[in-house]
């Protein structure tokens, strides 16, 4: 009874660390989404174009709560395409939340994907 025990709290505990590193990577796509659509000013290369995705990738490790000790890693690659005087930037993004050593028991990783795309005329977003 006592190997059972012990083992059933392993398996709960590894649960919940999984369940924690699936919101860390979440919480990197919602991070590279932020830094594709929100900060115009500050992202924004000069002439107006889509921000440009860093790179390599980008380390997140300011996360808190129940997510402290999660390293969240955040890859971002891009293409641009441009439709009349629109320019589209198209975003793929690929976040890896982990804690722990790999290869021992206590090491938990989820990877997540997303796309998104964006629109600007000269330089703002677009209205259409």
């Amino acid at each position: 009874m006592l190997t059972l025990s012990t083992v059933q709290h392993a398996t709960a505990n590894q649960d919940l660390q999984g369940s924690r590193a699936l919101q860390g990577a979440r919480a990197g796509i919602e991070w590279g989404i932020y830094q594709a659509m929100i900060p115009e000013s500050t992202n924004m290369p000069t002439g107006g174009s889509p921000y440009v995705c860093p790179a390599g990738p980008s380390s997140i490790s300011s996360l808190g709560g129940s997510l402290i000790g999660f390293n969240v890693q955040v890859q971002c690659t891009m293409a641009t395409y441009t439709e009349g005087d629109h320019q589209i930037g198209v975003y793929h993004f690929t976040s890896t939340s982990s804690s722990g050593t790999s290869g021992t028991a206590q090491y938990v990783e989820r990877k997540m994907s997303a796309s998104m795309s964006t629109c600007r005329t000269n330089g703002v977003p677009c209205n259409d």
